[in-house]
């Protein structure tokens, strides 16, 4: 095994109610598992969990099972700010891949979590706050290699103030269930929002084949909770009712996410999901509540199964690790057609 270290200027690449179901009603999900040259680019429990616990872990099962398979209604609007100007209008937003620790403009959080609308069945609406000074920073990138594989590591972190939130509009399901809400019932638990709340630090780690010395992807995997840093991505889970003359959002859960992983191995474009903890909405965050929202989390991770994913956007997190493979120093989104 040799190594080499190398700095400089890589070449640019553009890339393309369900509250009483069991968690031992789904079957475990999934599992995966990788000697090498280096080369680093660079710029320079005390009580047992009560029944409502797993009723909030079973609905976020239930959840991502829908979503996955395309059965959660959204739509919306996406206004990604370009990092870079746009050669294209057909393409989605151009992110920086500067490898520079703090020395990077960086790009907008909007930009870097483009993968959300493409990667959704239905249109997304993406929403960064006012007044937003988040920025996200690709750090570094190593890379490890034998003749017949490699794996690539690529620091990133979220920087500044501020929220960016893929909003996913539950009107159209709310219309088509309108008589059994103003009856008294519910929509069951749907997917509302993805959520990037303040700083945060992550790695991508991308693992590939090297056959007739050409490289291709087998696998990406975006960890969001690195350097021991806790996670700043949440997804957003509620039940609709119809209260007081409208229709409100009650019963919300709170997952934060660890892990999304895409690989090329399955037969169906997937995406597999860890979390680190779920929690109502409203839970607070006390030590006794963080530590019932991990275990549950735990509980969780047990069970969920790949999710299946539009194939546009799971091919462009496969082309989004080549780029990083290959030192890119800029990646272009497809456009993602089902957002406006």
């Amino acid at each position: 095994m040799k190594n080499e270290e190398c700095q400089g200027t890589p070449p640019t690449v553009v890339g393309a109610t369900q509250n009483a179901m069991r968690l031992d009603m789904l079957l475990p999900g999934w599992q995966h598992g990788a000697n090498m040259s280096t080369r680093v680019y660079a710029s320079s429990v005390s009580r047992a969990p009560s029944t409502n616990w797993w009723n909030g872990a079973s609905a976020l099962l239930l959840v991502l099972v829908f979503w996955g398979n395309g059965r959660l209604p959204v739509q919306g609007q996406t206004n990604p700010p370009a990092a870079v100007p746009l050669t294209n209008a057909a393409t989605g937003p151009t992110i920086r891949l500067d490898y520079s620790s703090g020395k990077s403009l960086g790009n907008p959080v909007a930009s870097f979590m483009y993968f959300v609308p493409l990667i959704s069945p239905e249109p997304v609406t993406s929403v960064t706050s006012p007044g937003s000074t988040q920025v996200a920073r690709v750090l570094s990138a190593k890379r490890k290699s034998t003749a017949n594989s490699f794996v690539v590591t690529c620091d990133f972190e979220f920087a500044g103030d501020g929220t960016q939130q893929s909003v996913l509009d539950l009107e159209p399901n709310i219309r088509r269930h309108r008589r059994k809400l103003e009856a008294g019932g519910s929509t069951g638990r749907q997917l509302s929002t993805i959520t990037v709340g303040g700083p945060g630090s992550g790695v991508v780690e991308v693992e590939g084949t090297i056959s007739n010395k050409v490289e291709t992807v087998s696998e990406v995997r975006l960890r969001f909770n690195a350097r021991g840093k806790t996670s700043p991505i949440a997804i957003e889970i509620c039940d609709v009712r119809y209260q007081e003359g409208e229709f409100r959002h009650v019963d919300e859960i709170i997952a934060r996410v660890n892990s999304l992983t895409f690989n090329r191995k399955t037969d169906r474009p997937k995406m597999e999901v860890s979390v680190a903890s779920v929690k109502k909405k409203n839970a607070g965050n006390s030590l006794w509540q963080n530590f019932k929202g991990s275990v549950v989390g735990m509980a969780v991770n047990l069970f969920i199964p790949p999710l299946t994913v539009e194939a546009v956007g799971h091919q462009a997190m496969l082309d989004f690790g080549q780029a990083l493979a290959s030192g890119a120093r800029t990646f272009t989104f497809p456009s993602a057609r089902k957002s406006n």
